[in-house]
């Protein structure tokens, strides 16, 4: 089979339902391509192998580039694969047609997106059905991705809003972008997919107040929650999260140095930054010395302090969702990873010792936390999915809510029953990151967005009294 093509063969074929893929660099894509063409960059065999594999293979596909050398090559690749692929001879150099421009990136960055997010982005999720349901990004809609290339599934599609398509790890979104050039819709594909959303970070101050400062920073896709404390130029992370950059980033535009680190417990759901981030920073790691942590550290417990310049936190034992788990308290703030949540209180199973952390945890809400003031603001390590953040965008709670819920009013026996046969589903792959968090396990940063899809399980709603 002949698989070069005339410029005048392509200028018949854009109309009529062919696949045209235009390999060059965004930049040259942007400033001017073929009306209907989308662009395809693999950067490996391996994501071409996993892109193909999602192609329809009843299609026609023209590929184009510059001078039709890289073209021609991956044409006849894709033909020995069995595909109706061709290439535009000559290239772009030999195009004498129109030529159309975008201002939109054929990639978006999970960060990118976070700060476009309403009402004119729309979010075309293309994974199957049972993906989009574990897992989703909040208003996003799905269509498979086999669907798209059906007559007619893109006729529902808004052409008045920036389209960004949506999978596990950007392959199938690319295509999705395929399918949508050839039925005259501009899109964008989510660079990475939710893999490279789950290593979104977003930053704002919740509390100003007495010389203290403090900065959320929330793992958007997750709900995880850290917090970078200052006090004038001096800074404490709690609970940092991956990427380990964006807290040096925020820490640099606050002028900030960070002092310390510190962990409430050894996590389960995602993977802990701070071990990296106080190497990074040249800062002391703190890790509570009830965990069986296998790191270089300052191990702290109940009555100890973490100073970070003339300031310092408070250590609290609060045992219950871990053996180990401590709060860290400051003025009237007290940070207590996933023993606490804006709306329940953390889950006891995650170590394997349910009954008996459930009954820790008894003692730490009634004995321990309810012991501060009614006014004391408690910040967790994560939030639910639905969980609306407050004026400041803070996600937590105070001790007198605390003391208001249902959950807490039951008796002893009353609350070991209903929090242990109220656990949601463990998360995935939590035996895994809790080896890893405890240092027992060498970490490829590369597996951390897979370790972590998905979203966090670590609270048992509680209901309000």
């Amino acid at each position: 089979m002949e698989a070069g093509i005339s410029a005048g063969e392509l200028a018949s074929a854009a109309g009529s339902g062919a696949i045209i893929l235009d390999i060059r660099p965004a930049a040259e894509f942007m400033a001017g391509h073929v009306r209907g063409a989308a662009n395809a960059r693999c950067g490996s065999m391996q994501q071409k192998q996993v892109i193909m594999a999602k192609m329809p293979r009843g299609s026609k596909i023209i590929i184009i580039d510059a001078d039709g050398q890289a073209s021609r090559q991956n044409a006849e690749m894709m033909a020995k694969f069995g595909f109706d692929a061709h290439y535009l001879e000559g290239g772009m150099d030999a195009w004498g047609g129109e030529l159309v421009s975008t201002s939109q990136s054929p990639l978006t960055s999970g960060s990118e997106l976070h700060s476009q997010l309403g009402p004119d982005v729309f979010l075309l999720d293309v994974r199957e059905p049972e993906e989009f349901a574990s897992h989703k990004i909040d208003g996003a809609v799905n269509v498979p991705l086999a669907r798209l290339f059906e007559p007619g599934a893109c006729d529902s599609l808004p052409r008045d809003k920036k389209i960004v398509t949506i999978c596990s790890h950007g392959n199938r979104s690319m295509v999705a972008t395929f399918a949508l050039s050839g039925n005259g819709l501009e899109s964008t594909s989510l660079d990475g997919g939710m893999a490279g959303w789950s290593q979104v970070l977003a930053h704002s101050v919740i509390y100003d107040k007495a010389g203290i400062r403090v900065i959320q920073v929330e793992k958007v896709s997750k709900g995880c929650l850290s917090y970078i404390v200052a006090s004038g130029s001096n800074a404490v992370v709690v609970d940092a999260v991956h990427p380990v950059g964006r807290y040096v980033e925020i820490a640099d535009s606050e002028n900030l140095e960070i002092l310390a680190v510190a962990d409430t417990h050894c996590h389960a759901d995602h993977v802990s930054a701070s071990r990296e981030l106080a190497s990074s920073a040249g800062a002391e790691l703190y890790l509570s010395g009830g965990e069986n942590y296998d790191i270089g550290c300052t191990k702290v417990g109940d009555g100890d302090t973490v100073p970070f310049g003339d300031c310092k936190l408070q250590v609290m034992g609060i045992p219950g969702h871990t053996a180990g788990s401590v709060a860290y308290i400051i003025n009237d703030i007290a940070f207590c990873g996933d023993t606490v949540f804006a709306d329940g209180i953390g889950r006891p199973d995650l170590h394997d010792t349910a009954a008996e952390s459930a009954d820790a945890l008894y003692d730490t809400l009634h004995a321990r936390l309810a012991s501060l003031p009614e006014t004391t603001m408690i910040f967790p390590a994560h939030h639910v999915e639905d969980t609306k953040a407050d004026p400041q965008g803070a996600y937590g709670t105070s001790v007198q809510d605390l003391k208001s819920a249902a959950m807490f009013g039951a008796d002893r026996q009353e609350f070991v029953a209903k929090i242990t046969e109220s656990t949601p589903p463990k998360p995935p792959n939590y035996s895994m990151i809790i080896r890893f968090n405890r240092g027992s396990m060498p970490l490829n940063p590369e597996l951390i967005p897979d370790l972590e899809a998905g979203p966090n399980r670590c609270a048992v709603r509680t209901g309000s009294g």
